[in-house]
């Protein structure tokens, strides 16, 4: 055999070897192609048949198999819906989250809210997969958010109208109804098994591209982000508008994850995706189904980082924890005995390194729930136990009702709570109480419920404490600034 078809012998097997592991090239050390089959031959020898020698490397995974058994259980949904125009500036104009390419998403489908123009119809996108043979579907909450139509589409072009069972903003999850039987469906991991460095596999409709597989690794797991209510999975599979809701899978084809966010300066992917871990998402499926409403626990506390510095001022051996700058009057935590200063180092033995783990943690447990915190306090650990509250309630009430006649003062008659971070995302704005009710002066002032409350007499309020300060020392009447849609206004409301 002559040395140019041996050259092409061992380029073709090359080149077939390139193509068995999907396509892409084999990583090796120093990051070569996965070396082509070595060919010995002696050189006073007759031509002999090829050898290959085996080459150190990784082999990448295969994941035809997984797509062409679970893909169709991955449905396509679009959403239809209405909002007001605006003809103010565009909304995410100086917003943080403008560069979001999900920001265009939720502010499209946030609640209508007043703006003085007419309404329009709006479209979305997303994915979702199959968790039960009868229907049952999961995806993002914000997916469906607000929409007035649902509509899923299968692998086999069939489309059904869903009905949404129910939604969960704070951990970003739905669970949608679609009137089918035999339907094909997912198997479902245990999130906890998932290792950093795994590969995974995503199927949704980014950009309403039906069906598409990307694949990458597992980044790192119970990623704290503002939001502070999920514990993510971090990934670098590409995920763009429209991956939302769709399945990320192992390489055993089963879904470990929702994806859910990316993070993103230009609109497009950029090596940063998030996916909600699947047992998160199981137990809000769990409880929407059984009474079609979700329950989150709360401690009751504010916290923040706990970095170098304050770990050598409380001779911390290691900055990890979550810092207690905040304890909630009459909350779980208050009762429990916590205190400002308080570190918490465990909750229930899970060890808290960022101080977003522990939100994240309480969120997802049941409201009267026992807990066991490990707490750093005047420099020795102290075990606290607590019963977790209902993060459903509501939070205090500045409701002048409850103020004694004697004051002298007419009832400023607001209901108010703080917003919530998705609620923050959504609007841009940093900080306020949300008006649920208005009565009395206020509601006849013109203030309305769904209001936002900036600021009174000037003074930026993110408490009811400090909404029933200002009213106290003031005198007859109060300036409120509202955020209402788009505009911002000063109401004056007369107190007596």
């Amino acid at each position: 055999m002559s040395q140019s078809t041996l050259k092409r012998a061992a380029l073709a097997v090359a080149v077939l070897g390139v193509i068995g592991v999907g396509g892409a090239v084999a990583v090796q050390q120093g990051n070569a192609v996965a070396a082509a089959p070595t060919v010995v031959q002696a050189a006073s020898a007759p031509a002999a048949a090829p050898v290959a020698v085996p080459a150190p490397g990784i082999t990448l995974p295969d994941f035809s198999v997984i797509v062409d058994h679970n893909g169709p259980a991955v449905v396509n949904i679009s959403v239809t819906g209405s909002t007001r125009a605006s003809y103010n500036e565009p909304a995410g104009r100086g917003d943080p989250f403008a560069d979001d390419p999900f920001f265009e998403f939720f502010r499209r489908f946030q609640m209508p809210q007043q703006r003085g123009g007419q309404r329009v119809p709006t479209h979305g996108m997303g994915s979702g997969f199959i968790v039960s043979s009868d229907g049952v579907i999961l995806t993002n909450a914000h997916v469906v958010r607000d929409a007035s139509e649902v509509t899923v589409k299968l692998t086999d072009r069939r489309e059904f109208r869903a009905k949404v069972l129910g939604s969960d903003p704070k951990s970003d999850v739905a669970v949608l109804k679609i009137d089918a039987k035999n339907l094909p469906v997912v198997p479902l991991a245990k999130s906890n098994d998932l290792k950093v460095g795994q590969w995974v596999l995503a199927i949704g409709s980014p950009f309403g591209l039906e069906n598409t597989v990307t694949a990458g690794v597992v980044s790192a797991k119970g990623r704290s982000l503002p939001d502070g209510n999920v514990p993510f999975i971090q990934t670098d599979v590409a995920v763009n508008p429209g991956n939302s809701g769709g399945p990320l899978f192992n390489t055993r084809g089963e879904v470990v994850g929702i994806n859910s966010q990316i993070y993103s300066q230009t609109g497009g992917y950029q090596g940063l995706s998030f996916a909600i871990p699947i047992d998160v998402a199981s137990k809000i499926k769990d409880q929407i189904i059984a009474t079609g409403k979700v329950t989150h626990a709360k401690l009751g506390v504010t916290v923040q980082e706990v970095n170098q510095g304050f770990a050598d001022s409380f001779d911390l051996a290691t900055p990890e924890g979550a810092l207690i700058s905040k304890v909630d009057k009459g909350g779980p935590a208050d009762k429990a005995g916590l205190k400002p200063g308080d570190v918490i180092r465990t909750i229930n033995g899970q060890k808290i390194v960022s101080s977003g783990d522990l939100p994240a943690m309480v969120s997802l447990a049941t409201p009267g729930d026992k807990v066991t915190l490990e707490v750093w306090r005047q420099g020795k650990m102290e075990a606290i136990k607590a019963t977790l509250g209902n993060a459903n309630d509501k939070a205090q009430l500045a409701d002048t009702d409850r103020e004694e006649q004697a004051t002298g003062k007419v009832r400023l008659g607001l209901s108010l709570r703080p917003l919530e971070n998705i609620e923050k995302r959504q609007s841009g704005i940093s900080s306020g109480l949300v008006i649920e009710d208005a009565r009395g002066a206020a509601a006849a002032a013109g203030v309305q419920p769904g209001d936002v409350l900036l600021s009174v007499n000037g003074r930026p309020v993110q408490s009811v404490e400090q909404v029933r300060e200002v009213v106290d020392k003031s005198g007859k009447s109060v300036a409120l600034l509202i955020q209402r849609g788009d505009d911002r206004i000063f109401i004056p409301v007369r107190l007596g």
